[in-house]
This record gives C-alpha cells, sequence and structure tokens, in this order.
C-alpha cells in the first residue's frame, strides 16, 4: 500500500459521513464553495483553511471533553 493511501484511510470508516459533513459545515462557514466530489478547483489557500479549521475544531473539542 502507498503511503499516500495509508495517509487517505479512515481509522473508523464509519466516521467518513460525518467527516465529509463537517468538512462542508467550515467550508460554508468559511465562504468556500465546496461541491460533492472533486474539488481541484480549489486553491491551496482555500482547501488549507477549510483543513486547518477542522484541526482547530477537533483540538477544542478534545480539550473540553478532557476538562
Amino acid at each position: 500500500m502507498s503511503s499516500s493511501n495509508r495517509a487517505n484511510r479512515m481509522e473508523v470508516p464509519e466516521a467518513k459521513a460525518a467527516m465529509d459533513r463537517f468538512k462542508t459545515e467550515v467550508a460554508s462557514e468559511l465562504g468556500v464553495n465546496l461541491k460533492e466530489g472533486y474539488n481541484g478547483d480549489l486553491t491551496s489557500k482555500e482547501a488549507g483553511s477549510i483543513g486547518g479549521e477542522m484541526v482547530r475544531r477537533m483540538i477544542r473539542n478534545q480539550e473540553e471533553q478532557m476538562k
């Protein structure tokens, strides 16, 4: 298996739909036009802003749970 396949694999496949909804929600809030399927027309800045915000929110959520 190539490294890109491992990096893109969900550890919990059942969570894929929830992660897709989360990504769509974050993109919408950031004003990034994310469509279903291929989004190769996004700039690196747009794609990175979505991923970065998702990580920030997941970390914040985990920190709240650990209190």
